[in-house]
């Protein structure tokens, strides 16, 4: 994707969907709210009639704009258009805090090429913002209208750094004990795509979850890196993966964040196939 003028076309698209999917809210509100467990056993894993309906809309939004593009959400089977481009959906990010009514729940859409996420958008319609990548270096927060460019702390030091990390109940006792020193750092929750744009803000210097599937995490990647932050999974692959993430504000936190995470470098939760 090296056409600018092509190019361009994504982030306005992302800004006007936002836009949409607010106004979209607004009107579906009221509706009554539906709540399945996907698991018919075990954990809770809840899926809502919002969840639907969001997927439903961008769905549209998108097959009126790029008929031609693979579209794979979290709620609806996918079809292969065999093209370079696809739009990954997370309708709702964080449905156990929207059945809650906790706000801090978002919309999450990547444009992927030739598997590769090159724009992203992760909304959030009860905290009035959402976060969208203009290009490779460049990502903003608009909130309440207003834009602002985003900047992940990059001057932060391993020392004084402030770390935000969630396992949602995945990791054992015995697998928590061989990262101690992980969760002696660990000062702040991980509240699902709200901590990685956090990161982007500059307000958290580093971000460990465990159980990302690749709509969880796909929209997040090129608004991290265009804020300037470096993630991966805790093996240090390629966080497109997806299953462990780990996002930091510069080398130095990374790479000891690595070297802290390693004896659990090989864990996989979450995932690609999963």
């Amino acid at each position: 994707m090296n056409d600018n003028k092509t190019d361009k076309i994504y982030p306005e698209f992302l800004n006007q969907l936002a836009i949409d999917l607010n106004i979209f809210y607004k009107k579906i509100i009221n509706s009554n709210l539906n709540v399945k467990n996907k698991n018919k056993s075990g954990k809770f894993n809840p899926v809502t009639s919002f969840d639907k309906a969001f997927e439903k809309f961008i769905r549209n939004k998108i097959n009126k704009r790029f008929p031609s593009h693979n579209i794979i959400g979290e709620e609806f089977k996918t079809k292969n258009k065999k093209s370079d481009y696809s739009w990954i959906i997370d309708p709702i990010d964080g449905t156990k805090s929207f059945v809650v009514g906790n706000p801090t729940w978002s919309n999450l859409i990547s444009l992927n090429y030739k598997g590769n996420p090159q724009f992203g958008l992760a909304n959030f319609p009860e905290l009035n913002k959402y976060y969208f990548n203009q290009s490779a270096n460049t990502a903003y927060v608009v909130k309440n209208g207003k834009k602002r460019k985003l900047r992940a702390n990059k001057k932060s030091t391993f020392n004084q750094m402030k770390l935000a990390g969630e396992f949602h109940g995945w990791l054992s006792l015995d697998q928590q004990l061989k990262i101690l020193k992980v969760l002696d750092l660990m000062q702040f929750p991980s509240s699902d795509a709200l901590s990685y744009v956090n990161f982007c803000e500059g307000k958290i210097d580093s971000v460990i979850q465990c159980v990302n599937k690749i709509w969880d995490i796909h929209a997040l990647i090129p608004i991290i890196k265009a804020s300037g932050g470096i993630a991966s999974t805790w093996s240090n692959k390629d966080p497109k993966e997806a299953g462990t993430i780990l996002v930091s504000s510069n080398k130095i936190i990374h790479n000891k964040m690595l070297g802290y995470l390693k004896p659990l470098s090989e864990f996989i939760p979450g995932g690609i196939n999963n």
